[in-house]
């Protein structure tokens, strides 16, 4: 990839990302037998997310690092406005019925982090002895201490790591591009485990009740509300999603700074997360979403409120693609073949959890991405699944903030010990 990127005006990259989107369902849509085999084997949510990191690398046409769009547009703007109206419709009494299964799943999903950082270490270790130590002298388990804090909670969790273990900026850039690619690329198998769901429900033997319930509930909800949408039921819409994401950033910007100024007493027992804004953001817009959905405003959803939050989440999903770039991964192949084996023992560790227990691939999923990817993409993927489900991604990766902070330092220590 080439130092500049061609395109450098961010509405020319959004304009970018919304032709990559329509492509993507123009031809999803399409009746051409050609199409229809393409997309028989390739979910268009995932094209939605990949086609946008090729426009980063190889084609070297847009540098989505140094975007704004992903933030503050897509994740400050576009991701709580999304959460609102696709909570707008929750059926909270649904969600509790999900059972503990994906509490269960959740918290495999943490252990899989915290245990499979420390034996990845060990098993590339055997290998190449000298990866112990970065180039510039510094332990590496201390940048892969950041990693595991992101994949658990979140930035605020990882940041949190970095300061507790004094990892440099260099070794810090480094950890950031193995996570930013090894995450992206599960969730892109995630999104395409969403497409073929059935299939994996079925090797799982899994009791998907529940989550039909839930999805015909809200559905029939749906249609029996629907109507012709008019200019001022978008303009209601809007005001709901954007009202509330602006009352959410307004009490983000009150609490933080209290949170802030305890930051050193909340680092020392763990809770690094509630000094972050982003995570009063998505806290308040969710207990916003929930909020109205118990007004007048839940008949918005007839006028499409979920789907014009839809809309919002695949252009979240196309700004988190075009960050990806794959090219990194040749810099960076040492650390990058430790976050590979670590992954694949947290994936393993949920396959094998849910072919016990017989959980649904959903739960698999979200309970998965509520850790790695956090609020920013736990609704993304539960979304790939129904759009009602949205906000069980939300509260999942919202516990798993909270937990992030502990896991990870846990999950130190461990390679600590390895190495």
């Amino acid at each position: 990839m080439n130092e500049t990127p061609f395109f450098t005006n961010d509405a020319i990259v959004l304009g970018l990302l919304c032709l990559v989107l329509a492509f993507v369902f123009i031809t999803s849509g399409s009746s051409k037998p050609g199409w229809q085999k393409f997309y028989r084997f390739v979910p268009p949510l995932l094209l939605c997310y990949f086609l946008p990191a090729l426009l980063t690398w190889p084609l070297g046409l847009i540098d989505g690092e140094a975007s704004s769009l992903y933030n503050p547009v897509t994740s400050r703007y576009l991701l709580p406005a999304s959460l609102i109206l696709l909570c707008i419709s929750i059926d909270l009494k649904g969600i509790i019925g999900l059972g503990p299964k994906a509490l269960i799943m959740f918290f495999t999903a943490t252990i899989g982090i915290v245990i499979g950082g420390p034996i990845a270490l060990l098993l590339i270790s055997w290998v190449a002895p000298g990866i112990l130590e970065t180039s510039a002298g510094e332990p590496l388990w201390t940048g892969l201490s950041t990693v595991a804090g992101s994949w658990i909670g979140g930035g605020a969790n990882q940041a949190a790591m970095k300061e507790i273990y004094e990892v440099s900026d260099s070794l810090f850039g480094s950890m950031l591009v193995v996570d930013i690619v090894v995450a992206n690329i599960w969730m892109g198998f995630l999104l395409y485990g969403a497409s073929i769901t059935t299939k994996v429900d079925k090797w799982l033997k899994a009791d998907t009740s529940a989550i039909d319930d839930l999805k015909a509930r809200v559905e029939s909800y749906s249609a029996s509300i629907a109507k012709n949408p008019t200019l001022t039921d978008y303009f209601k819409i809007l005001a709901v999603a954007f009202g509330g994401t602006g009352l959410s950033h307004w009490l983000a910007d009150l609490v933080t700074p209290f949170f802030v100024s305890h930051e050193a007493y909340l680092e020392d027992i763990g809770l690094s997360s509630l000094s972050s804004s982003f995570f009063w953001l998505i806290v308040f817009a969710t207990t916003f979403g929930v909020a109205v959905s118990f007004t007048k405003a839940r008949q918005l959803e007839g006028a499409g409120a979920s789907k014009i939050g839809s809309v919002f989440i695949y252009l979240l999903v196309a700004s988190i693609g075009m960050k990806m770039n794959l090219g990194e991964v040749f810099h960076n192949l040492d650390a990058f073949a430790i976050g590979i084996v670590w992954m694949l023992i947290h994936v393993t560790l949920l396959l094998v959890v849910a072919k016990l227990i017989k959980a649904p691939f959903f739960f698999v999923a979200v309970g998965s991405q509520a850790n790695v990817g956090g609020a920013a993409s736990a609704p993304v993927v539960a979304s790939a699944f129904s759009p009602a489900l949205a906000p069980v991604g939300v509260l999942l990766a919202v516990l798993g903030y909270a937990l992030g902070t502990y896991g990870a330092i846990i999950c130190a220590e461990l390679m600590k010990f390895i190495s």
